[in-house]
């Protein structure tokens, strides 16, 4: 064989080939003397069959595996040294390994050059294999006999090594330590079936926990829509019991939203039946917002029975009405006041409106009799201060139910004054106690807002400590308030703070990914640096 010297310098390639677990590329290992880039092939045969041949990085192997170059025209085609990686290249060389590949008894190795696999093909190349002894010598010298009998007009430089595995190393001690290894292994075995049978079981409770959670969920649904508000509080506090058991954040937010709800509508139920309209329309009307977070499940009952409450309050604004008309010897306006009421509580259902109204009208009748038709100038301002009174009333009732309870505490401290000057002492009491009711609106909402501030300075201490979603939370829950008690300035602030938090957690987001780039750079620095110190070795025990 042609370059004897090189087999030494052969085997050492072939040595740090199997050092890496056999690449599945193909590389340049080093130049010659005419400084063309040299490439060796790698085979494994087994039982006279090919077992594993590496690949190159080549445009021809990727026209191959596109299927537009034949694999038996790989040899001749003329982008076959057209290589993208191989050993030796200057920088950006990032080899594929594969793994590691078990040798067995009689396995044959063949390592070979370009000259080689150019002018001989690998079937012929296998059937020399396919019948080799157990002298390597014999095999290489066949190929080389081939190799020459083709008397190649362009037969450069070649170099072709065999290496014969006659014998495996078997551990004789393999089966005593798989034993050691197996007793060893057994009380953790049984560790690890008593920790899943305990895990088993639990997870069959937690199963079981959530099947009774997603029943008492569903029930509570349909219940608030059936407006079953007694049965639905009874499944939600059973889910809400089940989910904080299961430490699910989800369902646990979900029917907390939904136990508010339920909460208001009861409450508002409560103050309806005791008569208290004005508390109840209040109730109802938290109801109604509580509603948005909890799907808008019973939106139609609460706007129904806000219906329904504002009728009950116009029915007696039309009786207080009336009863100041009458005051003021209005007998006809007062009439129709009154009947306005009883046919609105005819309407609604009202029973006791219509009762109270006949008895108004009844009264009124009886006065009309007793009374003189005759008007003075005391009796007009006092009609006066009786039409401002009611204005005042009906103007704090409008103003009460659109939420301006500011406005609603001016008029119906106007109409306290004027009944105080009238000494018309059930109206002053009737607007007193509707002032009282404003007045706990007003202390409600500077309560939620100052709520809301501390939620707000909350927020701003976890964004200046830098954790952003506990910020974001506070921010949010500010923002609830702010947009419950419609103060724009306040949430167009906390849409501002939000802003800022949401550029900050980007800026972060940034930074960590910026690090993880320059760790990846580093280890692929690292990598590259192992390999040249590879490659430096290589280099030096060739020279030796």
């Amino acid at each position: 064989m042609n370059h004897k010297k090189s087999m030494k310098r052969m085997l050492l390639l072939m040595s740090l080939l199997l050092l890496v677990s056999f690449c599945s590329n193909t590389y340049a290992l080093e130049k010659g003397n005419d400084d063309k880039v040299i490439v060796f092939a790698l085979d494994i045969y087994r039982d006279g069959f090919l077992k594993v041949q590496t690949t190159d990085q080549s445009l021809t192997m990727d026209l191959v595996r596109e299927e537009k170059v034949p694999k038996d025209k790989v040899a001749v085609h003329e982008e076959r040294n057209n290589l993208y990686a191989y050993l030796g290249q200057e920088k950006d060389f990032k080899p594929y390994i594969s793994g590691k590949i078990k040798l067995t008894n009689a396995d044959a190795l063949a390592l070979y050059t370009r000259d080689v696999w150019q002018h001989i093909d690998e079937g012929e190349i296998g059937d020399v294999f396919a019948e080799a002894g157990n002298e390597p010598t014999e095999t290489v010298n066949c190929i080389e006999e081939l190799l020459l009998s083709r008397q190649p007009k362009d037969l450069n430089k070649y170099t072709l090594a065999v290496v014969f595995i006659n014998k495996v190393f078997v551990d004789p001690n393999r089966k005593r330590k798989l034993k050691r290894f197996l007793m060893a292994l057994l009380p953790i075995m049984v560790m690890v079936v008593t920790i899943s049978v305990v895990l088993f079981i639990r997870h069959k409770k937690q199963e079981e926990k959530r099947e009774k959670l997603q029943t008492y969920y569903t029930d509570t649904i349909e219940y608030i829509q059936m407006n079953n508000y007694i049965r639905a509080q009874e499944c939600c506090k059973e889910a809400c019991h089940l989910a904080e058991e299961l430490k699910d954040k989800k369902r646990t937010e979900e029917l907390g939203n939904y136990q508010k709800l339920i909460e208001a509508i009861m409450t508002a139920e409560e103050q309806l039946d005791k008569e208290e309209y004005v508390e109840a329309q209040s109730s109802y009307q938290n109801a109604a917002k509580r509603a948005k977070y909890a799907d808008n499940l019973g939106t139609e009952y609460i706007n129904n029975r806000l219906e329904q409450t504002a009728d009950y309050i116009s029915v007696y604004d039309f009786i207080y009405l009336g009863d100041t008309l009458v005051l003021n010897q209005q007998f006809e306006e007062a009439e129709e006041m009154y009947l306005e009421a009883k046919t609105l509580a005819t309407r609604t259902y009202f029973d006791e409106g219509r009762t109270t109204a006949i008895e108004a009208l009844e009264k009124l009748y009886e006065q009309q009799k007793e009374q003189a038709e005759a008007e003075n100038e005391v009796m007009q301002e006092q009609l006066s201060k009786e039409q401002s009174a009611a204005n005042y009333m009906t103007q704090g009732d409008g103003a009460y139910a659109q939420g301006d309870y500011e406005s609603a505490q001016v008029f119906y401290t106007s109409a306290i004054q004027t009944y105080e000057e009238l000494g018309a002492e059930v109206q002053k009491s009737a607007a007193t106690d509707k002032l009282t009711v404003v007045q706990n609106k007003l202390s409600e909402r500077e309560e939620k807002l100052s709520e809301a501030d501390e939620y707000m300075q909350q927020a701003e201490e976890m964004l200046n400590a830098g954790d952003y979603t506990s910020a974001e939370k506070y921010y949010l829950l500010a923002k609830d308030i702010f947009a419950s008690e419609k103060s724009e300035d306040k949430l167009a602030e906390v849409e501002r703070r939000l802003e800022v938090v949401d550029i900050k957690e980007g800026e972060l987001e940034e930074i960590i990914a910026q690090i993880q780039e320059n760790q990846q750079l580093a280890q692929l620095q690292l990598t590259v640096e192992q390999l040249i110190k590879v490659q430096e070795e290589a280099m030096r025990a060739k020279e030796e």
